[in-house]
Formats: C-alpha cells, structure tokens, sequence
C-alpha cells in the first residue's frame, strides 16, 4: 500500500534542477489566510508582485502570471501571437525544446527544428544536447527565408534537461543581421532568477518562464513577458484562446487584480520571493549561483567524468549534467542515492535517459548543502562500482573554502 507519510529523519536533500527547496520564509508566507481576490488588499498585493516581477526580467512591459505551470506559459506565447499554419523556426538543445517543440505541432503551427550537426563521442546519438544555440545557424536560415514565411524563432535559454545556457543576445543579433521581422520567444524557465536575463535589452518578444526554479517557489504559477511588438501580433493572431488571453489579462492587471481567480497563496509567496532575491540584488544572486555552479562542477572533474555541458562558456548556473561511464545506467545510481542517502537528483530526461544525472544548485541552498550533494553522489557512484579519479567531496570544500561567499553571513563574536 502507497504511504505519504514517510518523514524519515533529518531533512530530504532536494537536489533536482527545479522544483527546487523553498525556503521556510516563503512557506511561511504561502500560509497566510486567504483573501478575497476581489477585494482592496488583494489590488495592492497584485500591483505589488506585478511591479516586482518586472524588475526580475528586467522589462518595463506587462508580464503575464498564469495559475499554471511553465507548460501553460509555452502555450499562452504560442497562442497569443500564432495563427494555423504560421512557420515557427525552433532550435533543439534538449528535452525541453523538444516539448515545446511538439506543443507547437499540437497547435497546428508549423515548426522546423534546427540542431546542432557536428559529433560527440561520449553522446553519438544526440550531440546536440551538449551544445547551446547556434546562432549563425539562425541567421543563415532566416536569410533563405526571402518570403518571411517564419513567424517566430523560439529557442531556450536555459535548457534543463541538459545544463546549458544559451546566449540569447547572440541570437537577437542574428535575426537583427538577417533583417528579418520574426519574433523572439525564449524559455527560461530554469534560468529566471538563477541567470542573467535581459527581456527588454536582449530584444525578447516574449519569455516563458515559471516559479519552481529560481523564483524558489512550489510549481503553480508561469509567466509571460511582453514586448510591444508582441502586444501588436497579439491582435491579428488566430489560434484560439481565451484562458490564456493577454488582453484581458493586461487590462486588469492595470488594477491588480486577474479575469479569473488567481492563486492567491503562492502570490503570497511570489511577493516574498521578490522580497528576498530583490533585498539581495540581482547581481549577487547571478553571482552566488556561478560561484555554486563552480563548486560543483570541480567535483565533477575531480571525479573524471564528463559534464553533460560540452562546452565551459555556456555552463548552466543552475545545474550541472554528469555523462555516466558506458554501461552504468544513470537511473539505477540515482535510485541507490534516493533509497541509500534521502537525496533526490534529476533522471536524464529523453534521448539522455539512462546515461546521465543531473546535479541542481539553486533554491534554498547553501555551500554545506552543496558540499553534502556531492558526498551523497560520491558515495553513490562508489557503491555502483564507477571508479573515480579522485574525491569530489574535497575538490568542492577546496573550492568553497579558497572562493568564499560575498559577505559573511554571520558576524563574527
């Protein structure tokens, strides 16, 4: 019989790339009673998170916040700014963009999926999947494209299933050379509040992202950032929509208040959420998970095996993807962590499934949290028979110990 009382002792170490640890303070937040989402208090509470959720994809256009997962907001960019049969250009960097892939099929948009044509050794059968957009690829493509048949280039940012960042700028930069008029829709529903971002900067049209990841909340909200020339597609659009609609959304969100009932208790949280990472700056955010980031991948090294993430300058902040050696399946090793230690780590996810684990750095975490993630995996992979070229556990103290945080976090007696 299944329980869901098993509370074994100590705290479960949740190391997965999202839903990540929330902290207690925004638990504690998430409990307040619930108010009318009609009434005065509720319009401050809306104009609040609204204000600050701006800030955090640094845009001064409307977002979008959905009661819905990140899928939700794949579908809300898509329908919002598509008609039947409109070309998208799309890029695959991993499972993700894979999905969302397949939802604009389901759609009935017409995507054609660019990818990566070069070879891996360690990953023959998708070599892709260690590398970030191309953005030359792009470029050339949309050059061909005289008729601007392509309404939409969609790529990821950071791709979850794989650890890598692409550049997003880059890639605004090569549909800007090839002059042509397509939109830029970007997933970063990992990378948000874990990874640099720049909506209005970068020239994103629109971006998905959603709260489980850096924003360190449960899943239940997504996002859609808007550009003016979103807002203009918005208008002559076809698919069909109505949850989804920005319109509706836009125009009550001016009061702060949603056309449906929003989920008041996790706004509550999103409110302290913004609190939190805004209190402590953007940039030392960004900074304090490369730091991490840095840590764990040395523990990778000094263990010898690959990082799923072919290539150092696009490493993800967020998590970090361990290739396993050949006939080791990565699944059975991460059951033995799960059952042996109480420590959950990410499964490889499609064409990775098998051969990789994925390590994440972000949420409510610390240095010791990570320091203990990685002994966790040490001991694992001893205990399946993966032979390591030397102990991760003290590569990561050493880095943490000789890279030390910011400022302290406590004052000295």
């Amino acid at each position: 019989m299944l329980t869901l009382d098993f509370h074994p002792t100590g705290r479960h170490f949740l190391q997965i790339p999202g839903p990540s640890p929330v902290p207690d303070r925004i638990l504690r937040a998430m409990s307040l009673p619930t108010i009318d989402h009609r009434g005065p208090e509720f319009g401050q509470l809306g104009l609040k998170v609204l204000g600050g959720i701006q800030q955090i994809f640094k845009t001064k256009h409307p977002v979008a916040i959905y009661p819905a997962s990140g899928t939700g907001a794949w579908e809300a960019a898509l329908a919002n700014t598509l008609s039947p049969g409109d070309k998208v250009l799309m890029y695959e960097t991993g499972h993700f963009a894979s999905l969302w892939n397949k939802m604009a099929l389901r759609l009935g948009v017409v995507p054609e999926f660019l990818a990566y044509a070069g070879k891996d050794e360690h990953l023959p059968h998708a070599p892709g999947w260690r590398r970030g957009v191309q953005p030359d690829l792009i470029e050339d493509r949309l050059r061909k494209d005289t008729a601007r048949e392509i309404k939409a280039v969609c790529v990821v940012h950071n791709e979850t299933s794989t650890g890598v960042t692409s550049d997003i700028a880059a890639v605004r930069k090569a549909i800007d050379a090839a002059g042509h008029p397509a939109l830029l829709m970007v997933d970063t529903i990992s990378g948000l509040a874990s990874a640099d971002f720049r909506h209005d900067e970068w020239g994103v049209d629109v971006t998905v992202s959603g709260s489980q990841k850096g924003l360190m909340l449960p899943p239940g909200i997504s996002f859609n950032a808007l550009s003016p020339r979103a807002l203009e597609a918005n208008k002559t659009a076809k698919l069909p929509r109505a949850f989804w609609a920005w319109d509706e959304i836009v125009e009550m969100n001016k009061d702060g208040y949603w056309p449906y009932t929003p989920n008041t208790n996790l706004l509550y949280g999103l409110s302290e959420a913004l609190d939190m990472i805004l209190g402590e700056g953007l940039d030392n955010v960004f900074a304090r998970h490369q730091r991490w980031a840095a840590g764990v991948r040395s523990a990778v090294n000094a263990w010898g095996l690959p990082i799923q993430c072919a290539d150092p300058s696009v490493y993800s902040p967020v998590l970090t993807g361990v290739i396993t050696p050949e006939g080791v399946d990565a699944d059975a090793v991460r059951r033995l962590i799960h059952s042996r230690f109480d420590l959950s780590l990410g499964t490889g996810l499609g064409k990775l499934k098998g051969r990789m684990f994925r390590m994440g750095h972000l949420g409510d975490s610390n240095d010791l949290t990570l320091v203990a993630m990685v002994a966790g995996v040490e001991m694992g992979l001893k205990l399946s028979g993966v032979k390591l070229a030397g102990s991760g556990v003290q590569a990561a103290m050493d880095h943490f110990a000789s890279h030390p945080a910011g400022g302290a976090l406590r004052q000295a007696a």
